[in-house]
């Protein structure tokens, strides 16, 4: 395996190391990832789970505004993990004004 991608798994593990270690901690700290704080991504369960997900509300285009996407782009395989359905970003991110997303999404 080759360098770059021993990083890229290896950030990936983290990741989910974290976000599992949020998930079982009932009141776990904020732990921020890419500009998101991970008892931020609540706000916008609603909005990327389902299959007719409603519009996201303004605290959670709030948060996507504040969050690096570009920096995102390497756990979106990971996504589906954390009950966030991948296909339902884009359309959340065009209904949060975000017009210009990053091609990964």
């Amino acid at each position: 395996m080759g360098r770059n991608n021993t990083r890229i798994l290896m950030q990936f593990s983290a990741l989910a190391v974290v976000l599992t270690a949020a998930i079982m901690v009932k009141e776990a700290t904020s732990i921020p990832i890419c500009n998101i704080e991970t008892n931020d991504l609540g706000k916008c369960g609603p909005a990327f789970t389902g299959n007719n997900p409603p519009p996201p509300g303004p605290d959670c285009c709030a948060v996507v505004k504040a969050a690096n996407l570009q920096c995102l782009c390497p756990y979106k395989p990971f996504l589906s993990r954390f009950g966030i359905d991948p296909s339902k970003v884009r359309p959340l991110l065009a209904n949060c004004g975000v017009n210009t997303p990053p091609s990964c999404f």
